[in-house]
């Protein structure tokens, strides 16, 4: 299969109306839908907008290669757009963006199909065909460009296979490797590849893309090579590189840094890597800014946690909803949830996957940092947090709750960083111990006497916060809760909704045996007005959405009552200007209409579907519902002014 087997003239925009990143992401997407290539806008646009999340893919020069692979993607397809004036992208040159090839694969895509996408980024490196597509007007001539040069490119790959190369040639090896596979995995190893032959140095570089490892590099290979390139943006498999000079970039590095790389590799200037021991497939270093580091440790935790605070969250909850219903003596209140049998087994179940909560969180913040040896002393720091030992206090536990398993998570991971530097250079025969002994034991007591110490002033925070947070009323609660529930619209998903997830999910197991959290509450109020604002903005202002976005507003009712946020973000992309502020005003009326009256919720999701453990299911549907026309009515407003 050839790349003129993926483009298609109806899956082609040949001046983008578009001038911004998410709007132009929102246009190119609509078109694959209109062309039939994918089924589902909204899963396919997310997974576009994940993989920007990680990198951009706007690769500079004027070039960006968005793509996703999911279950949204009906067929493979390569869609190419063109922007007469320019799109800011947040390109990595920060140029504007003119040429866009949004590459779609299916979750099934076969080898053909991968090997066809890799085949495009290559051809991308043509700076001529590049010129020629930019002065393309039709669809058609985008295609014959695509096809002349696919030839041009499989003419001189033959010609470079009978090549010999001098043997007095300086040898370097690499990896690429991108988080999705299709693109800049190989755009990078051909950029190295020319690179490497304009400076006469022998390459050979090993892919980690969709298809798998290809070219994998030998043990002969690395002991030859002077130097070792890891251009990548996602674990590659390390230790084989131990005592080996090398460089550690990202995979956009590969492509726009390739011969700084080259040429760090062979000076002998380049740090020797030294293999810790576990799995450090990478640097630190290499991943970016210590806010964005401390950010992707602590979600590592959250997302590993969710599950068991979800599960066993709301199985807590239907055995106080299971007590309500058969009814408890009033004498017997005090067992509300465990009192008749069925509620038990319920209580039980849910207890035991939630008690598994905090050590979860901490476990995978530490192993984030430190990757597996410092999962067992995260582990034990967040049980630690939980039974709240503490020194001097053995009779009278200080549980430091979320708060301190968070604290001890970060704690082990940078212990085990701290023992890693400690042993590094112990005896190489020594290596396999250091994993399995030695980082376990002395982090567990590094780790478990901090811990001792930390629980201390964790447990009096933690206790006043709850405090503070049980005493809360009228104006007080009505703020907190109008703050959190903006914060569930202000990005649909990101990083200041998660923070306002995870606070309140983290009051909920203080909260749970007196009837659940207001702020949790709060919070899925708030989370849940966007998508619904959508649907009633697309049934009371027709006029102002297209057929399509009609459609998708249905879609957005069922989302919207489902607690998933995320259905406004298509929405969001297009118009953030109008869109994101009008989600803010209705999200924060209906979390403080919930903290002012303070309604509690025991569970940690389900919208509509876990109404009956809301202490009052009435007023809260009103008040979400409220929230909702409100937003909806300022949306069409501003759209209707927009259109004037």
């Amino acid at each position: 299969m050839k790349i003129v087997d993926l483009l298609s003239v109806d899956a082609m925009i040949m001046n983008l109306s578009a001038t911004e990143k998410k709007a132009a992401i929102h246009e190119m997407v609509e078109k694959l839908h209109a062309a039939g290539r994918i089924e589902d806008v909204t899963v396919f646009e997310e997974g576009i907008l994940a993989r920007e999340a990680q990198t951009s893919t706007g690769l500079g020069d004027g070039l960006a290669m968005p793509h996703a692979k999911n279950k949204a993607v009906l067929k493979p397809t390569v869609l190419f757009a063109k922007s007469n004036s320019g799109v800011d992208y947040e390109a990595l040159d920060g140029q504007p963006t003119f040429l866009f090839f949004m590459i779609a694969a299916p979750d099934g895509a076969n080898d053909t199909h991968l090997q066809a996408l890799a085949g495009l980024s290559r051809l991308l490196l043509n700076p001529e065909l590049i010129a020629d597509l930019k002065k393309a007007t039709q669809p058609e001539e985008v295609i014959h460009l695509f096809d002349e040069a696919q030839k041009e490119y499989d003419k001189k790959e033959s010609q470079e296979e009978s090549v010999v190369v001098s043997s007095d040639q300086p040898f370097v090896v690499a990896v690429t490797a991108c988080p999705t596979g299709i693109a800049h995995t190989y755009m990078a190893e051909d950029a190295l590849k020319n690179k490497a032959k304009e400076l006469g140095v022998e390459i050979k570089v090993e892919t980690n893309g969709s298809e798998g490892i290809k070219h994998a590099l030998t043990k002969e290979d690395i002991e030859r090579a002077s130097g070792v390139i890891i251009a990548a943006d996602k674990n590659v498999e390390m230790a084989r590189f131990d005592g080996k000079p090398l460089i550690n970039r990202p995979v956009s590095d590969g492509i726009k840094k390739s011969a700084e790389l080259i040429e760090l590799a062979t000076s002998g200037k380049a740090n020797v890597y030294h293999h810790t021991g576990g799995n450090d497939t990478k640097e630190e270093s290499a991943s970016g800014s210590i806010g964005s580091q401390i950010y992707k440790h602590l979600m590592n935790g959250v997302s590993h946690m969710l599950p068991f605070v979800i599960g066993g969250g709301i199985a807590i909850a239907l055995a106080f909803l299971i007590d309500q219903m058969l009814g408890v003596p009033t004498d017997s209140l005090g067992s509300l949830g465990s009192y008749n049998q069925v509620a038990a087994y319920f209580n039980t179940i849910g207890g035991t996957a939630f008690s598994f909560m905090l050590p979860v969180l901490a476990g995978f913040i530490a192993s984030s940092i430190a990757d597996r040896p410092g999962l067992i002393v995260g582990f034990a720091a967040g049980a630690m947090a939980s039974s709240g030992v503490a020194f001097g206090q053995l009779e009278n536990p200080m549980p430091s709750g979320f708060l301190g398993a968070l604290v001890g998570g970060f704690l082990a991971g940078y212990v085990i960083i701290f023992l890693k530097k400690v042993f590094a250079n112990l005896p190489k025969s020594l290596d396999g111990i250091k994993a399995i002994l030695f980082y376990p034991v002395f982090g567990l007591l590094i780790t478990g006497g901090l811990m001792l110490l930390v629980n201390i002033p964790m447990s009096a925070i933690n206790t006043g916060l709850n405090n503070f947070l049980n005493n809360l009323s009228g104006g007080n609660a009505a703020i907190l809760g109008a703050l959190l529930g903006g914060m569930m619209a202000v990005d649909l998903g990101g990083p200041i909704n998660k923070a306002a997830y995870v606070f309140g999910t983290g009051t909920l197991a203080a909260s749970v045996a007196t009837g659940g959290s207001v702020v949790m509450a709060a919070v899925m109020a708030g989370g849940m007005v966007p998508p619904l604002a959508i649907a009633i903005a697309t049934i009371l202002f027709k006029k102002e959405f297209s057929k399509k976005d009609q459609e998708a507003g249905i879609t957005n009712l069922i989302m919207g009552f489902s607690f998933i946020t995320e259905g406004a973000i298509p929405f969001a992309a297009a118009d953030p200007l109008r869109m994101i502020p009008s989600f803010i005003i209705g999200s924060s009326v209906a979390g403080g209409l919930v903290g002012a009256l303070g309604i509690k919720l025991m569970a940690p999701h389900g919208g509509i579907f876990v109404i009956m453990l809301v202490s009052q299911p009435i007023l809260y549907l009103v008040f979400i519902l409220v929230g909702s026309l409100i937003s909806a009515v300022i949306l069409g407003m501003l759209l209707k002014n927009k259109n004037k």
